[in-house]
């Protein structure tokens, strides 16, 4: 398991559940906006607030979406090349296929899928600057303890 507890917050993670407001209709500005001249400096890295402060990075989500394109994408294949493979078989007339064992295991592939969908959400690192292991175990293990734990204290909230 990964040395940070379990507890620690993520960037992309809100610290409060807190109530939806409102939406103000926008006011008209007296004063049109005026452009300031450019500089050669760099802006200045300001902490993100609102709702780009909640939502998962770039590194992140792009590490989740190569997971689940191998963790969900090998077995859904897997799963439609049975019914190929299964025609294959019966037309070329190697041997006697039931229709059942074409149906359980082209299910189990789709299960495998949908496994490795989650999987591979929670096999990857959250950390923007740690990209994390292969199989992503430790990983897998850490988010899925943060994912306990934030339902044990939204069961106790209510």
């Amino acid at each position: 398991m990964s040395s940070e507890p379990p507890t620690q917050r993520l960037p992309f993670e809100p610290a409060s559940n807190r109530k939806k407001t409102a939406k103000k209709p926008p006011e008209a500005e007296a004063n049109p906006v005026t452009e300031e001249p450019k500089s050669d400096k760099k802006p200045k890295a300001t902490k993100k607030t609102g709702p780009q402060a909640q939502s998962i990075p770039e590194a992140v989500s792009k590490r989740m979406i190569s997971r689940i394109a191998v963790f969900c994408g090998a077995p859904t294949l897997l799963g439609i090349s049975t019914f190929f493979v299964s025609y294959l078989i019966v037309s070329k007339g190697w041997f006697d296929l039931p229709n059942t064992a074409v149906l359980l295991v082209s299910m189990g592939c789709f299960g495998l899928g949908v496994l490795g969908l989650s999987y591979g959400v929670l096999s990857a690192s959250w950390d923007e600057e740690n990209s994390g292991s292969t199989l992503g175990w430790e990983e897998f293990n850490t988010n899925f303890g943060r994912m306990r734990q934030a339902w044990r204290d939204a069961k106790s909230k209510n």
